[in-house]
C-alpha cells in the first residue's frame, strides 16, 4: 500500500512513464519482507530499454524491473538513497527517507 503521496503526483508518474520518460516517484510503504524499510522509490519508463539503461548507472539488475502497464524498478535502503541524490531529488529524499512516518 502506498501512502504520503498526492493523486495527482502519482498521476504525473504516471503520464511521464506513458510518454517514455523517466520517471521517479518515492511513498511511504511497509514491506515485512523489508524490515527497517519505511519507504520505496520507483523509477519507470514506458520504453523498457531506455530504463534498463538508465538502471545501469546504478547497477539495477534488468530482471528487477517490474513489467506492468507501468514498468519500474522498486529501490529501496541505501540504494534509494543513492539514486535521489544523484537525480537531485533531495525533497523525496528527505520527505520519505530521512524522515519516518508518523504511527497511526
Amino acid at each position: 500500500m502506498a501512502f504520503g503521496i498526492k493523486r495527482k503526483q502519482l498521476q504525473q508518474w504516471k503520464n511521464q512513464v506513458n510518454q517514455g520518460e523517466i520517471a521517479i516517484i518515492t511513498h511511504y510503504w511497509e514491506d515485512e519482507r523489508f524490515p527497517g524499510c519505511t519507504s520505496v522509490t520507483k523509477i519507470g519508463c514506458s520504453n523498457v530499454q531506455k530504463l534498463k539503461k538508465w538502471g545501469e548507472m546504478y547497477a539495477l539488475n534488468p530482471k528487477w524491473i517490474h513489467r506492468n502497464n507501468y514498468p519500474h524498478f522498486d529501490v529501496f535502503g541505501r540504494k534509494q538513497a543513492e539514486v535521489l541524490k544523484s537525480e537531485k531529488k533531495i525533497e523525496q529524499l528527505n520527505q520519505f527517507v530521512y524522515k519516518k512516518p508518523r504511527s497511526t
